[in-house]
């Protein structure tokens, strides 16, 4: 499969090699979780609080996600950066300490996490129905913390070297393992929700040995290594650098935990398991609809990096330019097939009469400016590709722990709003916070680049 050339390819040619691998392989991501969610929903006589059981689970595997998200998105932006300045030696470092904090912290998780599964989830506000379903399956998805994490914490290191067909293949295997092993886990073998854990555990194990032989193997061009406790020690400077600028992206992940606890709070409080079920369709559709928009601005990530530290800033303003379009144009689409058609998209979930009567409301609330939150992929993508550890931790902070935390509360409880509050809270934070990312990621990096190079 082709490397990617950053040092002489055009910007487009490079964001759509990069980004389009990306966006299959990110669509084949979301089914480790959605079919799970598909095939569960239509478990016979209980789907619908199956499902809502599953949803209560979210904020931890979101907090998985978080800590892969810490060490991935953190460290190929600096070992792009590396590759640019063709400092080989230093991206290798990078990528190996975060391999050895990737596999540290999944250990640690996975410890913790199985002891404190139903305090948690009650914590979540499960019921005595749904922590039926909740509690073995997140008890059995814990057990694959290492596969989650190596697979998607280290797929970014596969991208940072230009082999983004690799990094879609990685995906690929995992994706059609569950797709093939769900059904079978679930029904035929009757296992319901442990079957579907089991089945994404298994199925991300395939996925980390592969990425473990890749960058192995002699084809890769960083090859990784087991470092030892002691080398650990001397490159600390360099695992600090990952966890700074990985931070952000860390918070954006974490805070969705948080929200997430909060819906299913106010919404336990306000709607019952229903409104938790319905909450999980919703979130699901936002993950679905949210891929093509995160692949085009991870599509841009690794190129604005690289030439960054080649010093190139009219490439680094193309790129801007071409993802923030190109997120703009798909975020309104979707904003109009949501407002037309929400029935299509809660249809892959539900047929539950009972479901679907308040769920198209709770979608045309949810999305209803869902074309600002392009403006906050572009400004965040642009900040922590840049290394701009600052900006991009407090747009992450701003959106979720300032506006829509407390709104989910002050919705529904000062103004009256009840359930549908839950859902407000979404929009007007797309709109406050997507806005002031993106006019402050133009007020402060546009003047940067100009005074980057001659070309600028």
């Amino acid at each position: 499969m082709k490397q990617v050339d950053f040092e002489h390819g055009s910007i487009l040619s490079n964001m759509f090699q990069t980004a389009f691998p990306m966006l299959v392989a990110q669509v084949l991501n979301l089914l480790y979780s959605i079919v799970d969610r598909i095939y569960i929903s239509r478990i016979p006589g209980e789907g619908t609080a199956a499902l809502g059981g599953i949803g209560l689970c979210f904020p931890v595997i979101i907090l998985v996600a978080a800590f892969t998200n810490l060490y991935g998105s953190g460290g190929a932006p600096l070992c792009a950066i590396a590759r640019g300045r063709k400092e080989t030696d230093r991206a290798s470092d990078i990528m190996n300490t975060a391999f050895f904090m990737i596999t540290a912290t999944s250990l640690i998780i996975m410890l913790l996490g199985e002891a404190a599964a139903p305090g948690l989830l009650r914590l979540f506000g499960a019921s005595d129905e749904s922590i039926l379903y909740a509690l073995p399956y997140l008890r059995i998805y814990l057990l694959g913390t290492l596969f989650s994490m190596v697979s998607t914490g280290m797929n970014p290191y596969i991208n940072a070297q230009g082999f983004s067909s690799i990094g879609m293949m990685t995906v690929v295997i995992g994706a059609v393992s569950n797709i093939i092993l769900d059904p079978i886990f679930i029904f035929p073998l009757k296992m319901g929700v442990r079957g579907a854990a089991l089945a994404t555990i298994l199925s991300q194990l395939l996925s980390a040995v592969f990425v473990w032989c890749f960058l192995r193997s002699s084809r890769a061009e960083l090859r990784l290594r087991l470092m030892p406790p002691s080398e650990f020690q001397r490159h600390r400077k360099t695992a600090l650098n990952i966890i700074s600028l990985g931070t952000a992206s860390f918070i954006m992940q974490f805070t969705n935990s948080l929200v997430q606890i909060s819906c299913n709070s106010v919404l336990s409080h306000f709607g019952g398991d229903l409104y938790i079920s319905i909450m999980t369709i919703v979130s699901s559709v936002r993950q679905i609809l949210d891929t093509p928009v995160l692949a085009i601005s991870d599509g841009a990530s690794p190129v604005i990096s690289y030439n960054y530290g080649a010093k190139r800033a009219g490439e680094i303003r193309k790129a801007i330019r071409v993802m923030t379009i190109g997120a703009l144009i798909y975020t309104g689409i979707v904003w109009a097939l949501i407002l037309l058609r929400p029935l299509w998209f809660i249809s892959i979930f539900s047929s539950d009469p009972a479901i679907t009567q308040h769920a198209a409301r709770a979608l045309h609330i949810y999305f209803f400016a869902f074309v600002f939150q392009a403006l906050q992929y572009s400004g965040q993508t642009v900040f922590k590709s840049l290394n701009k550890k600052r900006r991009a931790i407090f747009f992450s902070l701003f959106r979720k722990v300032v506006m829509v935390v407390p709104l989910t509360y002050a919705f529904p409880w000062l103004f009256g709003f009840g359930a549908e509050g839950v859902f407000m809270a979404e929009p007007v934070s797309n709109v406050i916070g997507g806005t002031a990312c993106f006019v402050t990621m133009l007020l402060t990096i546009l003047p940067e680049l100009k005074a980057l190079s001659p070309e600028s």
